[in-house]
């Protein structure tokens, strides 16, 4: 196949899956927007974590909130789970890699915060063991996920689930999610 047509129907993919996905996720996503935003109003703040693409995604996210996605407006309180090396590897050698992100979550997770997991397979052990213990301090907990929801889905307050198997294109439809998720929070902190 010619490259330009390889890229091409590449893009074409990944344009039909993210339209396809709007209707599972859009209502999810706008609750999850709403709870957000009436948390960071309340001295709240976001913790994102996940492995690989989408401990990127969150650290994506995590960035746009506190800085900024589309306009000039105050920062929002977020944070990424998955960028201090020197917490993860020693979390890792001391407790396991399945306890990388609910260490941090027991040191800097409180009532009032949400915890949101990013896992394309719904089974990343460390990803739901954070949540679980998110659960327990508090927050309130979500996650976006893909096939079908895996082990996670059933363990968070608020699961929005990609429809489709194929971990490239839940990684493509999650960043899209991230996005519409800041501008959403954006426009309710907006009319605040």
């Amino acid at each position: 196949m010619d490259p330009t047509d390889r890229i091409r129907s590449e893009l074409e993919t990944t344009a039909k899956v993210i339209a396809d996905s709007a209707p599972a996720v859009a209502g999810p996503l706008a609750e999850l927007a709403r709870v957000v935003a009436e948390r960071l109003r309340a001295g709240g703040k976001l913790l994102a974590f996940g492995n690989g693409g989408s401990a990127a995604d969150a650290q994506h996210l995590a960035a746009e909130f506190v800085v900024r996605l589309g306009r000039d407006r105050p920062a929002m309180a977020a944070v990424a789970l998955t960028t201090d090396t020197s917490i993860l590897t020693a979390s890792a050698n001391d407790y396991g890699y399945e306890e990388v992100f609910a260490r941090q979550m027991e040191a800097l997770g409180r009532a009032g915060d949400v915890a949101l997991g990013l896992s394309t397979s719904g089974n990343s052990e460390n990803v739901r063991r954070a949540l679980v213990r998110a659960r327990e301090l508090e927050l309130y907990t979500a996650a976006f996920l893909g096939a079908g929801g895996g082990t996670i889905a059933p363990v968070v307050d608020l699961a929005v689930v990609v429809p489709s198997d194929d971990t490239q294109r839940i990684q493509e439809v999650h960043i899209a999610m991230c996005h519409a998720l800041t501008s959403f929070v954006e426009d309710i902190t907006e009319t605040d």
